[in-house]
Formats: structure tokens, sequence, C-alpha cells
């Protein structure tokens, strides 16, 4: 008997770390592209272009969603920046799903994981679900509760002090806060974004000046190490509960709590039943990709395993939180907007799919316990470049937010010291993270004077990471 457990909780750990070395350079491709497009996203134009709930909005709101990134809770803590700056409640949502589940990393998992059907059906499902979720708000929104919560949250951060952080929209600490020029208070989540504002405002170059200077390549670093910081627990537990769940839950669970069989009452059976499982499961964002898997392996329905995925914003953990920001009106009318747009959208693509014939089959391929992982395939050079590009991009943020330089280099903003290249103009001496950056100062030295050159308003027991 205990050698009979040892063994399956052996192989659950093979399947688990299996599918992890599978998506590795997925995940890490994906949070490198969706780092680019981060550091030149603006949040503050967001809220601006996110007030009104129409076409337009929403449909904003979801192209920036699906380039904001992020787990459920930096997501949920983003729309509640962007819900009191004055973005409509359906916008709101439609970016928080966006950011969510139309994001490039978990595409990439979803492809390499589950297969292409399942893909096409997360992506166009995913504006299908948005489409029927605004309709469903416009139709039953109750407008003053919103209003009212809206002007509650604000009121209440207010009193507490509490401000999002400029460059992320998570909730700013005391310990990482910064005076500006005229007198306003700003408070970052971390000694990294604090870092990134500085940079942000000291240095004026191009995004092609930047990407050949440090100063540049220290945002994207920044950046992706915030991403991880942000989902690797979910990743992790993801991989790690997928495989014992596969190992361990006997197939007659499954076939209790999943009508097995065809036709439409099947089909919704397994949607709500996948919903339902994803909320009491406490596995977000792109962790629940595998997850998905072994429902897939056992037995669940297209619909059941695609709304399964659907639903990472709807978590208990997740749940919790808009109940502190929002009070349980608003906690459980989102609960049921989202169960119910979900739980469709997963019926209705099996029911496409069926038309189209393109459900995928069960019985062909591999069992996850069949598979072998470690095996020196394109896998193994795909997962060594993305290894050594994420080395890369972690040395490059340690050496730039441990500098101890005290000049800022004013093209693209990089802590700088005595030792690099300098150059001086109008009497002053400007130092450089590179030749780069200094020869783009040379060329036109007037664009980039204005930046003082001493470094302002950080204190240096602020440059170690609170991650």
């Amino acid at each position: 008997m205990e050698a009979a457990l040892v063994d399956g909780i052996l192989e659950s750990m093979r399947i688990g770390v299996g599918f992890l070395w599978t998506a590795a350079w997925a995940i890490i491709m994906g949070l490198v592209i969706t780092s680019l497009v981060q550091v030149y996203v603006s949040k503050e134009r967001m809220a601006r272009v996110l007030g009104e709930g129409d076409v337009s909005g929403v449909a904003k709101a979801t192209l920036f969603g699906a380039a904001s990134s992020g787990c459920s809770f930096g997501a949920v803590a983003i729309g509640k920046g962007l819900f009191k700056k004055g973005a409509h409640v359906v916008n709101v949502l439609a970016f928080m799903f966006a950011s969510t589940n139309l994001i490039v990393e978990l595409g990439l998992m979803i492809l390499i994981l589950l297969g292409w059907e399942f893909l096409v059906a997360e992506l166009f499902g995913g504006i299908i679900l948005i489409a029927v979720m605004a309709l469903i708000v416009h139709l039953t929104l109750p407008e003053t509760l919103f209003d009212e919560v809206r002007e509650e949250l604000s009121q209440r951060d207010h009193d507490q002090g509490i401000t999002e952080d400029p460059t992320c929209g998570m909730e700013g600490k005391d310990e990482y806060s910064l005076v500006t020029d005229g007198g306003e208070t700003l408070k970052f989540c971390s000694a990294g974004c604090l870092e990134t504002y500085e940079q942000a405002v000291s240095g004026s170059g191009s995004w092609r000046d930047e990407l050949l200077s440090w100063g540049g390549w220290y945002k994207l670093g920044n950046q992706y190490r915030k991403e991880w910081s942000m989902i690797w627990k979910d990743v992790v537990a993801g991989f790690l509960i997928s495989g014992f769940v596969i190992v361990f839950v006997p197939q007659r669970v499954w076939n209790t709590l999943f009508l097995q069989g065809d036709g439409l009452l099947v089909s919704a059976e397994n949607a709500v039943m996948g919903v339902a499982i994803a909320v009491i499961s406490f596995v977000g964002s792109i962790g629940n990709v595998p997850f998905a898997v072994a429902l897939w392996g056992g037995g669940v329905s297209f619909a059941g395993v695609i709304a399964f995925v659907y639903a990472d914003l709807i978590t208990i953990p997740v749940l919790n939180v808009y109940r502190k920001y929002y009070g349980w009106t608003v906690m459980l009318y989102i609960l049921g907007v989202f169960f119910v747009t979900m739980a469709f959208t997963g019926f209705l693509m099996e029911q496409l799919f069926s038309v189209l014939d393109i459900v995928p089959n069960l019985a062909g391929g591999q069992t996850a316990t069949e598979q072998t992982y470690f095996e020196r395939d394109y896998r193994f050079y795909l997962n060594l470049i993305a290894f050594a590009l994420s080395g890369f991009l972690l040395y490059v943020y340690r050496r730039g937010l441990g500098a101890p330089g005290q000049y800022r280099d004013p093209v693209c903003g990089m802590r700088a010291d005595e030792s690099g290249p300098s150059a001086t103009h109008d009497g002053e001496t400007y130092y450089f993270c590179s030749n780069q950056c200094k020869r783009s100062f040379e060329k036109n030295p007037t664009a980039f004077s204005h930046a003082h050159p001493q470094v302002s308003g950080v204190n240096s027991s602020q440059n170690h990471e609170h991650h």
C-alpha cells in the first residue's frame, strides 16, 4: 500500500513537472513579449479611453487587457484602479477577462498542452464571452449601485491613504513613495516600479535608443520580473495539482460530476460544472491550463473544459478580493455575470465546433501517464534559449536596480556613475550607461539636457526588491 502511494506521488510529480517542462519556453517567451508591450503602453491613457460602455470602449478595454498581462489578482487590482478613475463597469470586466484569458503566454500554453482547437475556442470564444457579458451588464446593470460603490471606494481609499502605483496600477506602499517637483506624493508597489518611474521621468530617448542601451533592457527585465512575481505561485500550483489529479482522482468521480454522452443537456451540464469546479479549485491565471488537461483526460466534455479555463476570475480567493474592494452586492453581481457568460460561452463553443466537426477526438493521442517528457527534442533547445534569456533579463534587472550610480543617463534614464561614458553640455556634465546613449545625446543634446543628471528622490535603502 505504501509502495503504491509512493509510486503514485512520484508519478504525479513526473507528470506535473513534465507539463511544466513542456510549456516552460512558451510561458517565458510569452512573458517577454507581454513585458515589451507593457513597458510601452500607458495606463493613464487606458483609463481615459475606458469611460464609455459602448462598443468602442469594450473593444479598447479588450485590446488593453490583452496587452496588460497579469495574474487574476493583478488584473482585479488594476481593474479597481481603472474603475476608480471613471472606467465603465462593463469595460473593467472586459479588461479583467482579456488580461487573464486573451494573453500571449496563455495562448501558447493552451496550444501546447491542449491543442489548436482549444486555442481557437479560447480566443474566439473569449471575444464572444465579452460581447455576451457586455449585453447582460447593459440589461441588468444597477447604475446607481455602481456609482455609489465608486464614490465609497474612492472615499475609503482616500481616507486610508491608498493610491495606485502610476507605473502598473497596483496598490502603492508608503515605503516606496516619492514627492514630485509639483509637490504631489506618488506611491509605488515596489522598488522596481519606483525605479522605473524615475527612469521614465529622467530618460527621453526613443524605444530604439532604449533597446540599444542598458536602460531599455532594464525596463524590460524589471517588467518581466514583475510578471513572474505575480503568476509563479499559480503556475507551480497548477502544474503540481494537475499531476496529482490525473493520478489520484478515480474516473468514477468525473463520471459522477460530469454527465456522459451526447446532447445539449450533457453539454450544458458540463459547462456549468466546469465553471463550478473552477470556482472551488483555487487555481487561477495560467495555472488552470494543466488542471484543464486533467479534466480533459478524465473525459469531461469540450464545453466543460473550455468553460473551466475561462473561469479563473471567479475562484474563491479572487471573489474575496471583490468583496473587500466593492462589497458583497457587487461581488455577487460579478460572480453571477461571469458564471453565466462563462458557462454559456463554453456550451456555445462546443455546439459551434460540433457543427464544424472540429471538436478534438479524446481517443487519439497518448494519456499524460503514457507520455515521456524529458527528451532532447525541440522543447529541450527552446527551453535552453528561454532560460538563457530569463537569466540575461534577471542579470540586467539586478544590474539596474542595485546600481550604485548617483547619475541618471538622460537618454534612457538608467543609473550611471563617473566611471562610464560622459559628455558636457552648457557647463553640465552628463553620464551615460553606454556609448550608444552617449552618441544619441551628442547628436541632439538639447533634446535630453532638460533631465537633471543627479539621481533624486530615491533613498539607497529602497533599492532592494520587496517581492
